[in-house]
């Protein structure tokens, strides 16, 4: 299977890593071009080429770029796809980096809005884990410790293939049904960030409430911005988890959401943290 990705961030970095071990091939563009992109290519193991040849041959197209990046991308990178192509739609809406996006602040789901941009549907993956976590988390199938990813979208058989995908880095994927749905696992949702197992993503996912969801994205980001850079991913899924109510009797999870608040609360809040939250 050939897969393609657009952005080499912190997301893209980690889905080439994973996607190249894994046995795929894997090829990757960004904006500035093949000559940016050569230490990525050792690092990861993947194939950087120039935006206008990376559709050739493509079974996946994964688009991990800030939202408000995608109207850029070139309108033949989609039109020359193969008709058959998936395109995964792996980013998230902060309008602390991304501007705002008044069609998304309107109520209109992320993933749709994509979708217009592009002109081609997607399928909603990869979105609501930690970029760290998704590329030290995988376990082997059975395992207990397994997390499980929700995958969205329209056609069914497209959501197989990219759940088939989930599955070969080492995580459970879970149907979690049409486009339309996607904002479940969205920023300030239930299910984001809280590296829930099979039995819990359900429940999370429909607990989730778009008015709250927007509220909690950005007193999160707020809060999160106030961090330093390098604060254990796992603790912030642990503090998540805690405030979703899993793991509240663990004595970790007190200690995790005590830590959390006093580093938070010894300073103000940098400038330039606000539009790094995402890349988490």
């Amino acid at each position: 299977m050939q897969i393609a990705i657009i952005g080499a961030g912190h997301v893209g970095d980690t889905l080439a890593t994973m996607l190249t071990r894994a046995g795929y091939a894997v090829k990757v563009a960004n904006s500035r071009g093949p000559a940016s992109l050569s230490d990525f290519a050792r690092r990861t193991g993947a194939t950087v080429v120039d935006l206008s040849t990376l559709s050739a041959g493509v079974d996946v197209l994964i688009i991990a770029i800030p939202l408000c990046k995608i109207p850029e991308i070139p309108a033949s990178v989609i039109a020359e796809l193969p008709p058959d192509a998936v395109v995964v739609d792996a980013n998230n809406y902060y309008p602390a980096r991304d501007g705002r996006l008044q069609a998304i602040d309107n109520g209109q789901n992320e993933s749709v809005w994509v979708s217009e941009q592009l002109g081609k549907p997607v399928v909603k993956a990869f979105n609501n884990i930690i970029a760290g976590r998704l590329g030290s988390q995988g376990r082997p199938r059975g395992s207990a410790e397994r997390i499980a990813l929700p995958v969205a979208g329209d056609d069914a058989a497209a959501r197989k293939v990219v759940m088939e995908i989930v599955e070969s880095l080492g995580f459970d994927a879970y149907d979690a049904g049409d486009i339309d749905a996607s904002w479940r696992q969205q920023p300030g949702t239930p299910a984001y960030c809280t590296d829930p197992n099979l039995a819990e993503l359900p429940r999370l996912l429909a607990r989730a409430n778009r008015p709250a969801a927007t509220r909690n994205r950005d007193q999160g980001a707020r809060f999160m911005a106030k961090l330093p850079a390098d604060y254990p991913a796992e603790e912030l899924v642990r503090v998540a988890r805690f405030f979703v109510g899993l793991d509240k009797w663990r004595v970790q999870s007190w200690v995790s959401v005590l830590k959390l608040m006093t580093v938070a609360l010894r300073g103000p809040m940098p400038p330039d943290r606000v539009s790094a939250v995402s890349s988490r």
